[in-house]
């Protein structure tokens, strides 16, 4: 169920930080495909892609993905001019790379983008829900560890891992508090994986749309890897590293080649899945349940 009384005020720029793993995908697909019906209802989706990654990166000073362009402080200066020639229409930036963010360059990215005018979403799944994904993703950026040696090293107290940078997009309580100081408007949205439709129902009812405006693009339905296609792109991050093959031939042969040749078929109904452990699920439930409650106590708008 959607409330509502979301409704931003004319002018408002909702700037959407993910973190990954919780729908973004459906959500800037969506955004992407409506774009020109957008600006009939003043509303903005500046850029021309499904989100602004290298403006995002540039700004929040991460490396980019294995395989792709640096990026580069002009794409974030045309991405903030764009913000700003919207003057009092809506405008929606959305991008999970934003939730790696430090707090410097939290409070830049609010600044350069209106300064109050900015209303941050954070959009959030059980950390349980989050695991699998997040680890595939990792493999696709040409990670190479197992899934339960990358589980006992993320679920460590403190944490040893390869992927520091896990902690900081899904420390849910963290993330949200980082973004408080940055910004006087935050809402946290918690996501219904019984109601794939109400993160869209949620953005139209923020941004002032119809009912029913936005609809899910063909990556919305961008199915996860079974266990033993994981397995070959783990074995193919392995020969990338043995063979000493250039990184920048990584994006087209493996990210958008291989992997994306997995996901055209259909599996079959008895392929094994990628399982997490009994042990690591009471573990992410118990830090899950820790971080709701900071986020309660913090007093955000959930």
């Amino acid at each position: 169920m959607v409330a509502d009384d979301l409704q931003l005020q004319a002018g408002a720029r909702l700037l959407h930080i993910g973190p990954h793993k919780t729908g973004t995908t459906m959500i800037q697909d969506a955004l992407h495909l409506a774009r020109e019906r957008l600006a009939a209802h003043n509303v903005v989706y500046p850029g021309t892609g499904r989100q602004p990654l290298r403006a995002m990166l540039a700004v929040t000073g991460q490396p980019t993905l294995l395989g792709e362009p640096e990026p580069d402080m002009a794409d974030w200066a045309l991405l903030a001019r764009e913000v700003t020639a919207a003057q009092d229409q809506r405008v929606v930036v959305s991008s999970e790379f934003l939730a790696e963010a430090s707090d410097a360059a939290a409070c830049r990215v609010v600044r350069d983008l209106g300064g109050p005018r900015v209303h941050v979403v954070v959009t959030l799944r059980p950390l349980t829900r989050i695991l699998p994904s997040q680890w595939q993703q990792y493999l696709q950026n040409g990670y190479r560890f197992h899934y339960l040696e990358w589980l006992e090293g993320i679920l460590k107290d403190p944490p040893d891992t390869p992927t520091p940078g896990f902690w900081r997009r899904h420390r849910h309580d963290e993330l949200v508090a980082r973004w408080m100081k940055a910004a006087q408007n935050v809402t946290v949205v918690v996501v219904d994986d019984d109601d794939r439709m109400m993160l869209l129902r949620t953005f139209e009812s923020m941004l002032g749309l119809p009912r029913g405006f936005l609809v899910p693009g063909a990556n919305a339905a961008n199915r996860s890897l079974t266990l033993a296609e994981a397995e070959v792109v783990r074995q193919l991050n392995e020969e990338f590293k043995r063979r000493r093959w250039p990184s920048r031939h990584y994006a087209r042969f493996v990210r958008y080649g291989a992997v994306q040749q997995m996901k055209t078929r259909q599996p079959e109904p008895g392929e094994p899945r990628i399982a997490t452990p009994v042990w690591a699920l009471k573990r992410a439930t118990e830090i899950g349940a820790e971080m709701a409650g900071n986020i309660a106590a913090l007093g955000v708008p959930v």
